[in-house]
């Protein structure tokens, strides 16, 4: 009785001591509270599309599982909208920081009544200053709302999914297709006038299903890249005659191979800084037309990089998402893990371990980090949060 006692007044004790460190907006969630909610328990969630926020806290704001979140977010960590257009899914995919020009660009959705595009439809392709957000936010304490700038780029790039970089100085862009144009990897000129280059269209003769996400692997020239069908689902490409795969691309040799499959759905990709590792999202709870089925994956593999070959190895479970599905995926300079998740960015240490949330409730697909902090695309809002952590290089 004594040490059960005693251990109550120990996690008291625990989240009191958090609560005085947190920064302003930001919530201590102690699991131990909440793994056991009995018979009676009113909030139990039967859809991952409604997040977890047991304190009922309004939306933003930083969600603390564990004290080592702190020494990520920084004692003054805020969530602030930079740009807002409630009509639009204009944020959603492809955001490349590039640090030259100090800009964010980014695609909207494939698909959904929101986007605007489809079968007949191209995506946008946007372009966001973040020195331009920089200057509004030191004007005030709320939000802002910066105009982004629409690219004209040509007519090869059809639907753009996910991006990198910057490559050699271009913007690297994966292409969903659109009908019967093929998805494609292509470099992109992030200057006037937005030139660009395909450098993949096909494997030997066959179209791929729809890219959704590339990255280059650390100290090399080599793109990997997942293919989904998820341009079958949302409507705008023929039904896959490929499986949902990996693949490998050297634009020095033109050799392209599959480096990992069995998946559901693939989608985001991130290497760690080494090389060594890679992360795979596969988020299988989503079929765009066949609707959402939350016994399929929402999931983080982790892969070993083989050093010989650069094929996938010794797969197994990273991370599970309560929330969604994890989509885009990227890595900070510790190795801890962020990605977008169906109530917010969610962020894992290195041993899979869910350390906290950027909590919006509701999807948000990618991110990026930034000079001025984490850049989050929540479809028709975008965010920057000023958190301590940096992210791993990405440029080539």
């Amino acid at each position: 009785m004594k040490s059960a006692v005693g251990a109550i007044l120990a996690v008291a004790l625990a989240a009191a001591s958090y609560a005085i460190t947190l920064p302003s907006g930001a919530v201590y969630i102690d699991p131990l509270l909440y793994n056991v909610v009995g018979a009676n328990y009113t909030k139990w969630r039967n859809s991952s599309i409604v997040g977890f926020n047991p304190t009922n806290t309004a939306p933003p704001f930083i969600q603390v599982f564990d004290p080592s979140f702190l020494d990520i977010i920084g004692p003054s960590a805020t969530i602030r909208a930079i740009a807002s257009n409630p009509g639009f899914d204009f944020a959603h995919e492809a955001p490349i920081y590039v640090p030259d020009l100090n800009v964010v660009v980014f695609s909207n959705t494939g698909g959904g009544a929101l986007g605007y595009s489809g079968w007949y439809n191209n995506s946008a392709v946007s372009m966001i200053n973040m020195t331009e957000v920089d200057a509004a936010l030191a004007s005030t304490t709320g939000n802002v709302n910066i105009q982004v700038q629409t690219l004209h780029l040509p007519d090869t790039v059809q639907m753009v999914n996910g991006g990198t970089g910057p490559y050699k100085g271009d913007l690297l862009f994966v292409t969903s297709g659109r009908a019967l144009l093929p998805p494609s990897i292509v470099r992109v000129n992030p200057r006037p006038p937005y030139n660009a280059t395909v450098l993949l269209d096909n494997f030997l003769g066959r179209q791929f299903n729809s890219f959704n996400d590339v990255k280059i692997l650390p100290g090399t020239d080599i793109i990997f890249f997942t293919d989904p069908a998820y341009g079958w689902f949302n409507g705008f490409r023929p039904e896959p005659m490929l499986p949902s795969q990996v693949y490998r691309f050297d634009p020095s040799t033109g050799q392209v191979r599959v480096v990992a499959d069995q998946f559901a759905q693939p989608n985001g990709i991130a290497f760690t800084p080494d090389g060594k590792n890679v992360y795979i999202t596969d988020t299988g709870v989503f079929e765009g037309f066949l609707g959402a089925n939350s016994t399929r994956p929402t999931t983080i593999y982790k892969f070993d990089v083989d050093p010989r070959t650069q094929s996938f190895t010794n797969r197994r479970v990273f991370a599970f998402s309560d929330s969604g599905a994890p989509d885009g995926i990227q890595l900070d300079t510790m190795g801890n893990v962020y990605s977008g998740c169906g109530d917010g960015i969610h962020v894992w240490n290195t041993e899979g371990t869910l350390i906290g949330k950027f909590y919006l409730n509701s999807t948000t697909p990618q991110l990026t980090f930034t000079k001025s902090g984490l850049v989050i695309l929540k479809e028709t809002a975008m965010y920057v949060i000023n958190i301590q952590a940096h992210g791993m290089t990405l440029s080539t």
